[in-house]
């Protein structure tokens, strides 16, 4: 189980929780980062300097999303690296054309599998590591169904991915069919309002899953908390919450590290001048 992180205090936050990864998602990155949506508006610059930002602060490995890879083969070999160097565990990257979209959104197009198989190729002699893993996603299931899906999953595993995503089944069947075709490691994608149905972890281990990610989970709740606290202030004139409302501000210091800070300041506090006391 792997939950989306978007900036850092929600990656501070999901490192100290116990999951065996974390998923920088590219959605929140996107919305968070930059405030606008994720369709292909993000370069390979914006996302590689949050990748290296979350990595060098998480002692939970992470699955970066990299999109298309940004450009050509030549830029995908550059992304691959670039990504592995900034500390990622692994990189997704799909075979949407570029722009490309969100997973569960409309729209959206793919390549030639040859196409994607070449991306795939590229991305496994790009690494330096063999232990940096590529994520192979297909965006084929929504335009021209399960089948192509399917199809488009082998050519990649036979391209050298090591993990497959399947994006966007649509029903429980559907997953059970996609974990009875592959025996490689199958990620599924539980976004809250998508268009996959929302399984616990139990029952996607059951259809075969080895991996789920929550991209959207953390960030859609934070943006309700924030709408709830930001209305009532604006029409109450007033902060005060209940007991829930607010994560407790010593808390939140500790999590950033002020302790830390304190303890520097303690230790290296400057001797008084003459005549002060």
């Amino acid at each position: 189980m792997a939950p989306g992180v978007f900036d850092m205090v929600s990656l501070k936050l999901a490192d100290t929780v116990g999951f065996e990864a974390l998923y920088v998602t590219g959605y929140g990155v996107v919305a968070s980062h930059l405030g606008l949506p994720d369709a292909g508006l993000a370069t390979y610059t914006d996302m590689v300097g949050r990748v290296g930002a979350m990595a060098a602060m998480a002692a939970t490995p992470l699955i970066a999303d990299g999109d298309t890879g940004y450009g050509g083969l030549i830029n995908i070999r550059h992304t691959v690296r670039g990504y592995e160097a900034a500390g990622a565990a692994a990189i997704q990257l799909e075979d949407q054309e570029f722009p490309k979209k969100c997973g569960h959104t409309p729209g959206r197009r793919v390549i030639a599998v040859e196409d994607m198989r070449q991306r795939i190729e590229v991305a496994v002699e790009a690494r330096s590591d063999p232990e940096f893993l590529i994520v192979a996603r297909t965006d084929a299931r929504s335009s021209l169904g399960l089948d192509e899906a399917l199809r488009r999953g082998e050519a990649y595993v036979k391209a050298g991915a090591d993990v497959l995503f399947i994006e966007s089944p649509e029903s429980e069947a559907e997953m059970a069919r996609i974990g009875r075709s592959f025996d490689v490691p199958l990620l599924a994608n539980m976004v809250e309002g998508g268009r996959t149905p929302l399984l616990p972890a139990r029952r996607l281990e059951e259809l075969g899953f080895r991996i789920a990610i929550f991209p959207v989970a953390g960030l859609l709740a934070a943006a309700a908390a924030l709408q709830r606290v930001y209305r009532r202030l604006s029409e109450s004139g007033n902060s005060a919450g209940g007991a829930d409302t607010y994560f407790p501000f010593a808390e939140f210091n500790k999590l950033m590290g002020f302790e830390e800070i304190w303890e520097f300041e303690r230790k290296h506090a400057e001797s008084p001048k003459p005549g002060e006391t």
